[in-house]
């Protein structure tokens, strides 16, 4: 048998291809779409794409099994479960609990898994010359490392009411299932620590069914279901924007993207064109660099692992943007934005400063600059941390408003004050800066060392729902 694990660090997101090495066969699991990387995984393997599959209706990413089918020709194996508003839009072979996909000499067995989504499904995976009990499930977004598969992403993203009690029940029968199999199975996830699709995954990429057992919270509820959907409910992350757009656009018809885009390097005269259009403008160059001179209105998206998540955020599906990045970026950028769907990259420039346009800079503060703000009357400090950031620990007097969110709490700023703002590390609050300067904001300073720095020397208190003191 043969069998990659693939994984993509800006969504936290894997995908799996297993091979029958005797016929050349192969599966892939939950595809992302840029597809170059599995045929280059099966070509230097002698293997052939002959069944492609997904774990559910993903919210988090673009699926690439549309786009595996189209180049490979590989059958698309797809959940039929969950009822009529669950399925998906285009021609698949169904798949139901107990139905099975042979690869070769491999068995791929269906367990339907409800909770995270009413459809999910995960597979049992038999080597059958080698066993002729399964040694591996592929769970998607069911069972984590450490953690489980939230029920609330198509309530709070998708604006379905009412559903995330119901997943949450049906996750807890789930969890009976799960609990059930062998405690040597392997358990191999959709997602690792950093996706908003949990929130306590561990960072290892694999675990197995006794170890989850042992370890897992979800399994220490056993006996107090109300315990264990309260527990479930609380804290989680807020789910991004894009994330109603992701289940959309997997679910139906759409644009099929079988290679990585190349994208124009804009002129100074095509830019100020565009610009003068109000297209809209990304810096995806560090967040110093940006601070130091930057395109007025320009929004600031640093290009490291969260770029795509943050652009979910703050771009729509219909318009054009410009990125201003370097020319080793922009493959990598690209990616990330193919990702999720974002493919209306107008072009980029590298250098602000040849444009002729006046640069705006951002005031950074350092700890002791930023402690002279705090308490003062005509100041309002904001931390754009999530709500359970903010909950676990925060400066005493600062409120919080999420960075995510910030565009649709503009009314929450008063714009008469000086506003300071902060997050844990500097990059959410130098995105947010930006978002406050393109909407008119003009007293904006930010203090960049954030919650990270001033836990490090301020010595704060260990409760969990702590308040820190301002010295």
């Amino acid at each position: 048998m043969f069998f990659q694990h693939v994984y993509d660090k800006s969504l936290a997101q894997a995908s799996y291809v297993i091979g029958c090495q005797k016929t050349g066969e192969a599966i892939v699991i939950d595809a992302k779409r840029d597809i170059d990387t599995y045929l280059e995984i099966a070509q230097q393997n002698n293997l052939r794409i002959t069944h492609v599959t997904e774990t559910h209706i993903h919210a988090d990413f673009l699926a690439g099994t549309r786009e595996l089918n189209a180049v490979t020709g590989a059958k698309m194996y797809l959940s039929d479960e969950g009822g009529p508003d669950w399925s998906y839009q285009f021609d698949h072979i169904g798949l139901k609990d107990g139905d099975s996909i042979q690869v070769g000499n491999l068995t791929l067995d269906v367990m339907h898994t409800p909770g995270h989504t009413p459809e999910s499904i995960s597979f049992l995976l038999t080597d059958n010359p080698a066993s002729r009990e399964p040694v591996m499930l592929f769970t998607g977004d069911f069972v984590f490392v450490g953690d489980i598969g939230r029920p609330d992403l198509l309530e709070k993203a998708a604006g379905l009411k009412g559903t995330q009690d119901k997943g949450a029940e049906d996750m807890y029968r789930s969890l009976k299932k799960f609990s059930e199999l062998p405690a040597h199975l392997q358990v191999w996830p959709g997602h690792g620590a950093g996706s908003a699709c949990g929130k306590a995954l561990g960072a290892v990429p694999s675990t197995t069914v006794g170890y989850e057992k042992i370890r897992n919270w979800a399994f220490q509820y056993e006996d107090n279901k109300k315990g264990f959907i309260d527990y479930l409910l609380e804290g989680q992350p807020e789910p991004p924007k894009y994330f109603a757009m992701m289940k959309k656009l997997n679910k139906e018809e759409r644009p099929l993207l079988t290679e990585v885009p190349k994208h124009k390097k804009l002129s100074e005269k095509e830019f100020k064109e565009a610009y003068d259009k109000g297209i809209k403008i990304i810096d995806a160059r560090d967040k110093q660099e940006f601070a130091n001179g930057h395109i007025p209105n320009s929004i600031h998206i640093q290009g490291n692992n969260s770029f795509s998540t943050w652009a979910g955020w703050f771009l729509n599906y219909e318009e054009q943007f410009i990125l201003v990045a370097g020319e080793e970026q922009m493959e990598d950028l690209t990616r990330k934005l193919m990702r999720i769907g974002l493919d209306n990259i107008m072009g980029y420039i590298e250098k602000v400063e040849v444009l002729n346009i006046a640069l705006e800079k951002t005031e950074n503060l350092s700890i002791e600059e930023f402690k002279s703000y705090l308490g003062k009357d005509n100041v309002q400090v904001i931390d754009v941390r999530g709500v359970s950031e903010y909950t676990e620990g925060h400066i005493q007097g600062v409120e919080n408003i999420f960075v995510g969110t910030l565009p649709d709490n503009l009314d929450k700023i008063d714009a008469e004050k000086e506003i300071v703002i902060h997050c844990q590390s500097g990059a959410r609050a130098a995105i947010a800066e930006s978002i406050l300067a393109r909407n008119g904001f003009k007293n904006v300073k930010v203090y960049p060392g954030g919650m990270e720095e001033w836990n490090r020397l301020n010595s704060p208190e260990t409760e969990k729902d702590f308040k820190i003191a301002l010295s």
